[in-house]
């Protein structure tokens, strides 16, 4: 695969999740009061609006400054990252255009809103998980690929002698 398809198919799906997260996100806004609920598998998950000023869990409710900084340096950081060390390894490019989209996602909740917009709500196990959307799952997958990659694809590259 070349360099420039391998960026087309990540732009493609980093827009493609960019606007499910804003298209879910919206229809929670337009069709639920904050604090709605909908079960939609008993008390496992429900989809329940709800508005977060802070980060995940809740952390740094309010900060919305820091949090514009941090996004703009942290998306300039995958930027960077994705052309200096990504461009050849199909894996950290799909980690990488997970957490872009993720990052981005959110980034427009907090510009547009003032607060992340949240709806999926999850019991595992008698546990109450915080409340997330589309863009927290793109971040939390696009770190677990990236972990991957760098436990199991860098020991083998190294295995190989290729570092």
């Amino acid at each position: 695969m070349n360099k420039r398809y391998n960026l087309t198919l990540m732009s493609i799906l980093a827009i493609f999740l960019i606007a499910m997260d804003q298209i879910t996100k919206y229809i929670i806004v337009k069709t639920m009061k904050i604090g709605d609920s909908i079960s939609i598998i008993g008390d496992i998950l429900e989809i329940t609006s709800h508005r977060n000023h802070g980060a995940a869990w809740g952390m740094l409710q309010n900060q919305m400054t820091f949090f514009y900084i941090i996004t703009v340096v942290v998306l300039v950081a995958i930027a960077f990252f994705y052309y200096k060390e990504a461009m050849f390894n199909p894996i950290m490019q799909l980690g990488l255009t997970l957490i872009f989209a993720g990052a981005i996602g959110n980034f427009i909740d907090r510009l547009i809103r003032g607060n992340v917009v949240d709806f999926i709500d999850t019991k595992i196990i008698n546990y109450d998980f915080p409340i997330f959307n589309v863009a927290d799952s793109c971040l939390t997958i696009g770190v677990i690929v990236l972990l991957y990659d760098m436990l199991f694809n860098q020991k083998e590259e190294k295995s190989n002698g290729n570092i």
